[in-house]
């Protein structure tokens, strides 16, 4: 099959380190454009871990070059940014898939969060695309809206139960992230005397992310669906891990829903004990556990924050998009230990 050429703006970045890793072994995407907002480097300079295996160069962002040379970009930037760069890839006719939260939430939930959108025409038509909750609705796509890392774990472990719990009774979200998900630009919340030794609470139920899930989870299940969304920082470099606690109005058996709902899908994996963090590591798995206590449920998502999270599920768009087999070039053995 003919090459693909696709290019990341935004590479300086973890998730955009994550993206180079898994493109440049893909079978079918060609990795031809690198850009950031200074350009004038190198892939290896940005990331030594790839000194002798990647020397792309980096550009300073130009949208006319990105253009002449890809079918696809991948946008690794901040929010606001990325819209503004969207707009005008889509104006040129190439594909972007947006790991920004740019495209993920309704005109009114966005800027009630967020800030003003500058992008309302392409935000009608974005995609928003869990494959194993979504089907395939990014084949074909212009624009992909990637999930956030928070909202994958969460609606993940939520969704196979949306039509069996108590929409009248609280449904609490407890999600612990590893520091990679705040980014690569040092703050005083993620330092290191901060993080280690310690588990942080923050943003607790205010936090952007719980509109995310609000809006997809009632868009899943047809009803309006309210969360308390309680997120936490721990101390480790990556990794995810959401706990959904619910009412169960029907007498169902967790693992076996859970089982049933995620059959034939490549990259869930049902587990008999609470998932680990670790065993998901570096690849695009979500491994889902669920227990009842009564009619208590909780239910479990694992991930890796910066892979399934961000990177490896925008590249399973991506070869979603391009009417590719999802499972090209996406890692599956974790790094462990």
């Amino acid at each position: 099959m003919k090459a693909i050429n696709v290019g990341i703006i935004g590479v300086s970045g973890y998730t955009g380190l994550e993206l180079v890793k898994m493109l440049i072994n893909h079978p079918i995407f060609a990795l031809t454009y690198c850009a950031n907002t200074e350009g004038e480097t190198t892939i290896a300079a940005l990331h030594p871990s790839l000194a002798g295996v990647c020397d792309l160069s980096v550009d300073k962002v130009d949208l006319d070059r990105a253009c002449a040379s890809c079918e696809l970009i991948f946008l690794a930037l901040p929010h606001k940014t990325a819209m503004q760069t969207a707009k005008g890839l889509l104006e040129r006719g190439v594909k972007v898939v947006d790991l920004s939260a740019d495209y993920r939430l309704s005109q009114e939930n966005y800027e009630a969060f967020y800030c003003e959108h500058e992008d309302i025409g392409n935000l009608s038509h974005a995609i928003y695309s869990i494959p194993e909750l979504h089907g395939n609705i990014a084949k074909g796509a212009k624009l992909i809206a990637n999930p956030g890392c928070h909202v994958t774990a969460s609606l993940m472990a939520l969704a196979p139960f949306l039509d069996h719990i108590d929409l009248m009774q609280p449904i609490f979200i407890d999600s612990k992230t590893g520091v990679s998900g705040a980014g690569k630009s040092p703050s005083a919340g993620t330092h290191y005397v901060n993080v280690n030794d310690n588990i942080n609470c923050y943003n607790i139920i205010k936090h952007r992310h719980a509109v995310e899930i609000e809006q997809h989870a009632s868009d899943l299940c047809g009803n309006d669906i309210h969360v308390t969304f309680v997120p936490s920082l721990v101390p480790m470099t990556r990794g995810m891990l959401a706990c959904v606690y619910a009412t169960l109005k029907t007498d169902c058996d967790p693992l076996a829903l859970m089982e049933t709902f995620y059959q034939n899908k490549p990259f869930v994996r049902l587990r008999n004990a609470p998932p680990h963090t670790k065993m998901t590591s570096g690849t695009n798995f979500a491994d889902v556990y669920a227990a009842r206590h009564g009619n208590a449920l909780v239910a479990m998502c694992a991930i890796d924050n910066l892979m399934r999270g961000a990177s490896s599920q925008a590249l399973v768009n991506a070869n979603l998009m391009m009417d590719l087999d999802e499972t090209l070039g996406i890692p599956k053995i974790a790094y462990v230990p």
